[in-house]
C-alpha cells in the first residue's frame, strides 16, 4: 500500500515541480522579494516521511530559544551546507542526523523540492525528502531541539487545518497563513515548503 505512494512520490518528483507559485500561497504578508545570491547562506532540511500506526508522518523540530529570527520555531530538520558536504543532500541528512538522532542508513531519498530563499536569515534552503525505511526513535539534540513534533499527512493535508494567524515579530504586526496541527503552529519558510510539498502530493492523486 505505502510502497505505491512512495513509489508515485519519488517519480512526480523527478518532474516539473510546483516551484514558487505553490510556496507563496503560504507566504506572511510581510515577506520581502529576494533572490539576491549575495551573502547567501546554504542550507538544506529534509521532509522525513516514515509510517507509524498505519499513517504516513512527518517529523518536525521545536528549535530551542536563541537569539536568532528562528528562534522557538517548528521547522523542519537541516542546517547549514558544509564543505565537507558533497550535496545538499548530505547536509539534509547530516543535520537531521545530528538533530534528531536518525540513522542514515535506514533513510531512502526519493528527491529534492524547490530551493527557498529565507531574506530575513540569508538561508537559501534546499529540501530534501526521504523515507525512513523503519518506524523511528527519535533522541533529539538539547543544544538545537526542544522536541520533536511528529504529525501525520491527512492531518497536515486537510484543508480545515489551514489558517490565519496574526503575529507580532520585532516590533511588527502581520498575518500570515499557517498549518495548525494537534495545537502547533507551522508558518513561515517551512510552511512555504510544505505548501510546495502537499501540491506534489495533490498531483500524485490526481493522476
Amino acid at each position: 500500500m505505502y510502497s505505491d505512494f512512495f513509489n508515485s512520490l519519488k517519480k512526480q518528483l523527478q518532474k516539473e515541480l510546483p516551484g514558487l507559485t505553490a510556496q507563496l500561497k503560504m507566504a506572511p504578508s510581510i515577506r520581502p522579494i529576494s533572490d539576491s545570491e549575495i551573502s547567501r547562506i546554504n542550507a538544506a532540511v529534509l521532509i522525513l516521511l516514515y509510517i507509524k500506526e498505519e499513517k504516513i508522518n512527518l517529523a518536525f523540530i521545536k528549535r530551542s530559544e536563541y537569539d536568532g529570527p528562528h528562534s522557538g520555531q517548528i521547522s523542519l530538520p537541516g542546517g547549514k551546507y558544509k564543505e565537507s558536504d558533497k550535496t545538499f543532500i548530505h547536509t539534509a541528512i547530516r543535520e537531521s542526523e545530528e538533530e534528531i538522532g536518525i540513522n542514515s542508513d535506514d533513510i531512502e531519498i526519493l528527491g529534492q523540492l524547490t530551493p527557498l530563499q529565507i531574506p530575513i536569515s540569508k538561508y537559501y534552503v534546499q529540501p530534501v525528502i526521504g523515507r525512513y525505511k523503519i518506524e523511528p526513535i527519535f533522541t533529539p539534540d538539547k543544544l538545537e531541539v526542544d522536541y520533536v513534533i511528529e504529525i501525520n499527512l491527512d492531518d497536515l493535508s486537510n484543508i480545515e487545518n489551514c489558517k490565519t494567524e496574526q503575529f507580532n515579530f520585532k516590533h511588527l504586526q502581520f498575518e500570515a497563513p499557517v498549518y495548525k496541527c494537534n495545537n502547533h503552529i507551522i508558518w513561515g519558510a517551512t510552511a512555504m515548503i510544505l505548501s510546495e510539498f502537499l501540491e506534489v502530493i495533490k498531483q500524485i492523486k490526481q493522476e
